[in-house]
């Protein structure tokens, strides 16, 4: 919960947010599920009823929980939902998985939000980005600025605490989740993005939470590498001998060929750092 010396401050953000989306009329919040997207979508259900609209896109890249999740979220909040199937495994952009992957994606799915608003009945669209997201390399973002895309809570200035905060607030049910970005996230820069790669990343980390691994990433490297990262204080269960020698076999059951244990642990967005400042760059200067 936030700390009492916040909770004025909080207010008043919260306040600003349902302001914000007032002032849009009719909108469509583009919504995975995840903990932004979801205070949004909230936000945009007390501010507007039913001229708000959570869209979700189904792909490759969405794991089938995280679809779930969307679908039970938005019941929840009382919102209408619509899914609707991407491309984007279909731009050979995408699939080459240069660094810049997320900038396809996002414009995919824009596109389609914007080739449908007439049929939703919308006539705006809105992200789950908060403040710290700009301090990242996002080239999502890129492409919801070219879609004329507007962020609602960083227009009010919420930090992802105060998005967490607002969520424990309203009692949504996902206030402390981990994120999930697409199954895509977890191919390193360079090895193409397929389907049949994203459901053995999906396999293998439904494989982990089996374990009890609420927050873990298997990242995908060349050569068909399995690389694991768990929080660093939880790494020490997965090298005992009964579990590393069943998680080997399953692993290299799914196509791994070798299977990592990273021991920095788990960092969200650690694959960054495989992109190199030349090639953001050279993206952001575009």
């Amino acid at each position: 919960m936030p700390a009492p010396a916040l909770l004025h401050e909080l207010i008043a953000k919260r306040d600003r947010l349902l302001e914000i989306l007032s002032g849009l009329g009719r909108v469509a919040v583009a919504f995975s599920g995840g903990i932004d997207s979801t205070v949004v979508a909230k936000a945009a259900y007390e501010a507007l009823g039913d001229h708000a609209i959570a869209v979700t896109a189904d792909s490759a890249g969405v794991p089938r929980a995280e679809l779930e999740d969307a679908r039970r979220l938005a019941q929840t909040i009382g919102i209408r939902h619509y899914i609707v199937a991407t491309q984007e495994f279909g731009d050979a952009d995408y699939v080459r998985n240069d660094g810049t992957r997320c900038y396809y994606c996002k414009s995919e799915l824009y596109d389609k939000i914007e080739s449908l608003m007439p049929e939703l009945d919308v006539d705006m669209v809105c992200s789950g980005a908060n403040l710290d997201d700009q301090g990242d390399y996002r080239p999502g973002l890129k492409a919801a600025a070219e879609h004329a895309v507007r962020h609602p809570l960083q227009e009010a200035g919420f930090t992802k605490a105060d998005v967490r905060a607002l969520a424990l607030a309203w009692g949504l049910p996902t206030w402390d989740k981990p994120a999930s970005p697409c199954l895509s996230s977890r191919l390193a820069p360079g090895v193409e993005v397929t389907p049949e790669r994203t459901a053995r990343v999906e396999a293998a980390e439904v494989y982990l939470r089996t374990l009890g691994y609420r927050e873990c990433r298997v990242r995908l490297h060349h050569g068909e590498v399995a690389r694991i990262e768990v929080p660093a204080a939880e790494l020490a269960r997965l090298v005992e001998p009964e579990i590393c020698s069943a998680l080997v076999s399953r692993f290299k059951e799914l196509g791994f060929l070798y299977v990592a244990l990273d021991l920095e642990g788990f960092r969200s967005g650690s694959l960054n750092a495989l992109v190199s400042l030349e090639s953001k760059r050279l993206f952001e200067s575009k």
